[in-house]
C-alpha cells in the first residue's frame, strides 16, 4: 500500500493505523510462511518415516492439512496488503477519477460485509467444536476446534486489512485499486 510519509493532522493519524494494521497483516505473512515451512518439513519427515524405516505415520498427514489451511487463512491479509488476490481489473483501468474511486469503495465495502458473514459462521463453527470438544475421527484424534480457529482468525484479519484499505483510499493516502490516473 502506497501512502504519504508527509501526511498531516488527521491523515497522520490514519497512516499511523494503516500501518499498524499493515504490520499485523506483515506478521500473519510470516507465520503463514512459517507454517508453509513447518509443512514441508514435516512432508519430508514423513516420506523418511514411510518409505526408509517401513514405519506408519499417525499425526503427520493430518498435520500437513491442518498446517496448510491455517496458512492459507493467515496469509490472506498480508496477500491483500501486496495486493496479490487474483483480480480482474478491466473496469476499473478504463474509470477514471471519482467513478474509478467509488467503484473501489463499493468493492471494499461489499467485501467487508460478505466477509463478516464468513466470519460470524466460521465462529460459530469454532466455538461449537470448542464447547462441544470435537475431535478428528482419526487415529491421533486432535481437537478440531485448533484448525477451525483458522476460519474465523485468518477472516477477521483480512477484514481489518480491507479496513485499512478503505481508510486510505478515503482519506486519500491511497488510489483507488492502486492505479494512478493518466
Amino acid at each position: 500500500m502506497a501512502y504519504e510519509q508527509t501526511a498531516t493532522g488527521w491523515r497522520f493519524g490514519v497512516a499511523r493505523v494503516i500501518r499498524g494494521i499493515g504490520w499485523i497483516s506483515t506478521v500473519c505473512g510470516w507465520i503463514a510462511a512459517g507454517m508453509i515451512f513447518a509443512s514441508v518439513l514435516i512432508t519430508c519427515q514423513m516420506i523418511i518415516v514411510r518409505f526408509v524405516l517401513r514405519q506408519s505415520t499417525i499425526w503427520q498427514t493430518e498435520t500437513v492439512i491442518y498446517l496448510m489451511i491455517g496458512a492459507t487463512m493467515l496469509g490472506l491479509p498480508y496477500v491483500q496488503k501486496l495486493r496479490g488476490h487474483v483480480n480482474v481489473d478491466l473496469l476499473p483501468l478504463y474509470l477514471r477519477g471519482w467513478p474509478r474511486k467509488v467503484l473501489a469503495f463499493v468493492v471494499l465495502i461489499s467485501g467487508i460485509a460478505v466477509l463478516a458473514v464468513m466470519t460470524w459462521y466460521s465462529f460459530e463453527n469454532w466455538l461449537e467444536a470448542w464447547q462441544r470438544g470435537w475431535r478428528s475421527s482419526s487415529v491421533w484424534g486432535p481437537p478440531l476446534w485448533i484448525p477451525y480457529a483458522a476460519l474465523p482468525l485468518g477472516i477477521g484479519l483480512f477484514i481489518l486489512q480491507l479496513f485499512a484499505d478503505l481508510l486510505g483510499l478515503l482519506s486519500g493516502l491511497d488510489k483507488p485499486f492502486g492505479l494512478e490516473d493518466d
